[in-house]
Order: C-alpha cells, then sequence, then structure tokens
C-alpha cells in the first residue's frame, strides 16, 4: 500500500518539478524583457526613428507583448505550489492588463482626437507610465523575495 502511494507521488512531484523549472524560466524572460523595455529599447526606438507616430506604435506593440508575457506567467503561477507567495506577480500582470485593455484605448483615442474622457494622451501615457514602473516594482519585489519552493 504504502509502494502504490509512493509511485503515485513521484508523477505529481515531477510534474511539480517541470511547473517550477517552467514557472523560473518564463519569470526571468518577463522580468528581463519588462524592465529592458522600459530602461532602454522604447528610449532607444524613438531616438533611432525619426517618425514618432512610427515609434510610438512600435513601441506599444512591444508593451502588448509584455502584457501577454505576464497573463502567461500569472497562470503558470496559480499553478505552483507556492502560488498564494506571488501576489506581487498577479498584481503586477494585473497592472500591465488594465494598460493594455483599459488605458490604451483611451490613449488610441486621446491621440486621435486631442483628448479622451476630459484628459489628453500626455495624461494617459504619464498614467500608464506610472502603472508599468509599479508593475516593474512588484516584479522586482517578487524576484528579491521569494524563495519559490
Amino acid at each position: 500500500m504504502r509502494e502504490a502511494r509512493r509511485c503515485e507521488a513521484r508523477p505529481r512531484e515531477a510534474r511539480q518539478a517541470v511547473i517550477r523549472s517552467a514557472f523560473r524560466v518564463l519569470l526571468v524572460l518577463w522580468a528581463g524583457s519588462l524592465w529592458s523595455l522600459a530602461a532602454w529599447v522604447a528610449i532607444t526606438i524613438f531616438h533611432a526613428l525619426h517618425d514618432a507616430r512610427l515609434a510610438g506604435s512600435i513601441a506599444g506593440r512591444l508593451f502588448s507583448i509584455e502584457c501577454y508575457l505576464g497573463l502567461a506567467t500569472a497562470l503558470i503561477a496559480l499553478a505552483m505550489p507556492a502560488r498564494r507567495k506571488l501576489g506581487g506577480l498577479y498584481a503586477a500582470a494585473a497592472l500591465l492588463a488594465c494598460n493594455e485593455f483599459v488605458l490604451k484605448p483611451f490613449m488610441q483615442t486621446a491621440q486621435a482626437r486631442g483628448a479622451a474622457l476630459g484628459l489628453s494622451f500626455g495624461a494617459w501615457h504619464g498614467t500608464s507610465a506610472l502603472l508599468y514602473v509599479i508593475a516593474c516594482l512588484a516584479v522586482l519585489l517578487v524576484i528579491w523575495k521569494q524563495d519559490l519552493r
């Protein structure tokens, strides 16, 4: 009887190890791309391209990719044994989703019409940037504090 339980536990432990490893890789990929996009990629795009609209379009697409990568990371985190310790990660993914699905349409409207809900593109962009920075800090805290075992 004990032997049967031990055999059943091994595949479960193996699955958890695979999930944990996949999560670590995805978290590192997400954190690195999240921070590098904010620190130098977006800035480099605007310096390299003289067309601000094109640069903004490229940067916007990259920020969208960050959102989906964050959502995928959060989804895998839900399968982790330590999922309750990852509140900052869920908060970061939610902030990026808010940027993508709530603020981005207002930014696009404000850019096209001069304002959205009485706020200029700059005000929407500033709000979006603040949420992005908070998401970056939340991911930093998760990595800094968590053992993830």
